[in-house]
């Protein structure tokens, strides 16, 4: 009996214990559960935090490279402050008596100012179907005056219409003589002189395609991203190439003292001019005969070709070239500068004047721009015209009309672009540089960094291997 008791309680101990043995079996697996759970947890949270901080790392790093940038843009914008007045300098030195200064005589390209680099964006003189662009100046002479050409000048300029070149015409009359709906654009016409080449926009008419061609970033090449509209593998610029509004010529000298006027000189004043050159008393009377005969003269052509006619030499009439002139006016306006202006300009100027063949013109045009290339230490004076169409040119006799061509400049544009370190930040203004009166002056400034990339693909790839090899 008693062993059946104990044997019971033993069994009745046993029970609770296999109870709670489960009862801690069950409670492992919900703690083991729970810290799966929590490491999961951990886990995501871990990499949360990782993506906020690469997200706040690779922020940092595009605004490392934005402030870079701007950086490198205020650098590029101060490299172009310091280009305009290096320009302003080299003017002053070598833009003497209306010389167009020659890109060797000062650095126009890559040239240095700190960590940045600038450019001169100009115009090949050679005329040639170029694929980079040219660095140098712009001769705003080698240009027609908006304001000065006629019409029928205008309308042979290359991607031109006859109607457009009425319209500019219109529009900087006095009065309007053409039906023109200005009042469908918003705006009424100026009926005034263009102050800026970039008025044309607003003549009735204006296109891009008209005004730009196929230039659009308008550095004087076609790019690899500009479209080659006719497919003829050249650039067709628009008219934006060709003309201009700041052609002025100062009747005097760089001092202020007053040129000898051939067309109203005594005989003593021709006397003095004339001893300048050197040259026998017989000729120098025969010189001052001929003066009597021919003047007045309408322009300093004609006075030209007479005395080389009657056997100055070209040498001896360069010796007196720029103390002479024809006129009592204080300026001069619209001439074209025959020792810079391209063949495309020529040529609508002898059609304008002659209104004869376009194949003649263009041949004399071509004519002219060869001899130069040629012959460049005999253009010190307006004589060279004469030796290089010869006695008996239509388009010679043409140009003797009036006072249509010169071989002086005043106004240049400086075309700047920049770039900071690492060819970053790139800029582009262009200015208008004025030494009429002596010292250069800014006329315009123009922002022209919307256009995109100008400086051609080899400045590029220059930047570019620099930036990889450091």
């Amino acid at each position: 009996m008693k062993l059946n008791m104990k044997l019971q309680h033993r069994t009745s101990n046993r029970e609770p214990r296999t109870r709670n043995a489960g009862l801690h079996s069950d409670l492992f697996k919900v703690r083991g559960s729970e810290k799966g759970s929590v490491l999961i947890i951990v886990l995501w949270i871990a990499i949360g935090l990782v993506s906020i901080a690469l997200y706040f790392a690779n922020s940092m790093n595009y605004e490392l490279h934005a402030a870079d940038n701007r950086v490198n843009g205020l650098a590029a914008e101060q490299a172009i402050e310091g280009a305009a007045r290096y320009v302003a300098y080299a003017l002053q030195n070598f833009a003497t008596n209306g010389a167009m200064p020659d890109n060797t005589q000062f650095q126009c390209a890559a040239v240095p100012i700190g960590d940045a680099k600038f450019w001169l964006i100009g115009r090949d003189p050679s005329g040639g179907n170029a694929t980079e662009p040219y660095f140098g100046l712009v001769d705003e002479g080698s240009k027609l005056n908006l304001n000065t050409a006629d019409t029928n000048t205008l309308s042979y300029l290359p991607n031109m219409t006859m109607d457009f070149a009425d319209a500019i015409v219109d529009w900087r009359g006095t009065n309007g003589t053409l039906s023109l709906d200005y009042s469908s654009l918003g705006y009424s016409p100026k009926y005034a002189p263009f102050e800026t080449v970039d008025e044309l926009r607003l003549v009735y008419g204006a296109t891009g395609d008209l005004l730009a061609g196929e230039d659009r970033n308008r550095n004087g090449v076609l790019d690899r991203s500009e479209k080659d509209l006719n497919g003829n593998g050249e650039l067709d610029p628009g008219l934006f190439e060709y003309v201009t509004v700041y052609t002025r010529e100062p009747n005097f000298h760089a001092d202020g003292s007053s040129l000898t006027n051939v067309s109203t000189a005594s005989t003593a004043q021709m006397r003095a001019l004339l001893q300048n050159a050197n040259i026998s008393t017989s000729q120098l009377n025969t010189l001052i005969a001929t003066n009597a005969a021919h003047r007045p003269y309408t322009g300093l052509l004609k006075f030209a070709v007479a005395f080389r006619t009657a056997g100055m030499s070209a040498d001896d009439f360069s010796r007196i070239a720029n103390d002479i002139t024809t006129s009592t006016n204080v300026y001069f306006y619209g001439r074209v500068n025959v020792n810079t202006a391209g063949a495309d300009v020529l040529t609508a100027l002898f059609m304008g004047l002659n209104n004869g063949d376009q194949q003649t013109a263009t041949a004399d045009a071509q004519t002219l721009v060869s001899y130069r290339e040629q012959n460049p230490a005999n253009l010190g004076s307006i004589a060279w015209v004469y030796d290089a169409l010869g006695s008996g040119n239509a388009t010679l006799a043409a140009l003797q009309r009036g006072d249509y061509v010169t071989t002086h400049s005043y106004q240049f544009t400086a075309d700047i672009a920049a770039v900071g370190a690492f060819g970053r930040g790139y800029r582009r203004v262009k200015f208008i540089f004025d030494v009429s009166d002596g010292t250069p002056k800014i006329l315009y400034r123009q922002d022209l960094g919307r256009l995109g990339w100008a400086l051609g693909e080899t400045a590029r790839g220059n930047l570019v291997a620099k930036d990889t090899a450091q």
